[in-house]
């Protein structure tokens, strides 16, 4: 299930080391951060944003003081999916298949399809039949652990949720495994088979610019991650509208209803936050006072 972190962006947590223990949650100064308060606009109580980036190694998942106490402050935490949901996991299962009988053969030349079988075999020692009815773009999510600097990554959903069992917090999603999947099925099967070619051609020059995201985020610098982002060789402007800006307006409205009756910590890829569309300055245009805090 792994597969599913990466579900738009492969953008999530990696968290600021911790503090020391304060009463109150610090402003950002030069709001390069990952935590944020949501108050304002007729509020009772303020809510919180954190971006996350949805595997990181093992050792760089280590939660600030600030970010267990915005948790606590909440009465319920929200992710992109209820991952504390078991019918949340099996749907997912069942809805990583191409529609239609689709299988990635098809999607190939036998030349192509020669080049992507051996780098399974070879570079992830998995054999390519285990995946022929699997979505491309799903598959592409494989290559990105094997880019990380280290041999354990854990997902970070899992530490949250963790937490928030801890404190006895309801866990909820914005949205369900069916809505992801129906967002992979909006993108060609031959466009998204493209891109696995592409990336499969590209690891090593995918390898260093994944090693600047990663390290962008870890500093927690929102401008860099946006910069990083809009390079078109990212891929990402091709499908911005799908993965990112209408799933961005569709969770604040929901949000917005969500937190006129309670304080919710919202958790959800780090990309989601930034640029014009994203949930930050779209928070503010509905009238909150979005800040940033401290997360060191």
């Amino acid at each position: 299930m792994k597969l599913f972190y990466f579900f738009g962006l492969l953008l999530s947590l990696g968290s600021a080391k911790a503090q020391t223990d304060k009463s109150e949650l610090k402003t950002s100064v030069n709001n390069n951060t990952l935590l944020w308060e949501i108050s304002g606009n007729g509020l009772a109580k303020p809510s919180y944003l954190f971006g996350t980036f949805h595997l990181l190694c093992r050792e760089d998942i280590n939660f600030s003081n600030a970010f267990k106490k915005a948790i606590e402050n909440s009465n319920e935490v929200c992710m992109e999916l209820d991952m504390d949901d078991p019918a949340t996991l099996m749907g997912g299962i069942m809805m990583m298949s191409m529609k239609e009988g689709k299988k990635l053969k098809d999607l190939y030349t036998p030349e192509e399809y020669k080049k992507i079988s051996d780098f399974f075999k070879d570079s992830l020692q998995t054999p390519i039949g285990l995946f022929q009815s699997i979505k491309p773009e799903l598959l592409t999510a494989l290559i990105y652990p094997k880019m990380m600097p280290c041999n354990t990554v854990s997902g970070v959903e899992e530490e949250i949720m963790q937490l928030a069992r801890a404190g006895n917090k309801e866990i909820k999603g914005l949205e369900t495994m069916a809505f992801q999947s129906s967002v992979f099925d909006s993108i060609p099967y031959d466009k998204q088979a493209r891109h696995l070619l592409e990336a499969i051609d590209s690891v090593e020059k995918r390898k260093i610019s994944f090693g600047l995201l990663l390290t962008a985020y870890k500093n927690q610098q929102l401008d860099e991650l946006e910069k990083l982002m809009n390079d078109p060789e990212s891929g990402i402007e091709d499908n911005r509208e799908v993965l990112l800006d209408n799933r961005n307006k569709n969770w604040v409205t929901q949000l917005k209803e969500i937190m006129k009756n309670t304080s919710v910590f919202t958790a959800v890829g780090a990309g989601h936050l930034i640029g014009e569309n994203g949930l930050i300055a779209l928070l503010r245009a509905e009238g909150y006072t979005v800040r940033g805090l401290e997360n060191k």
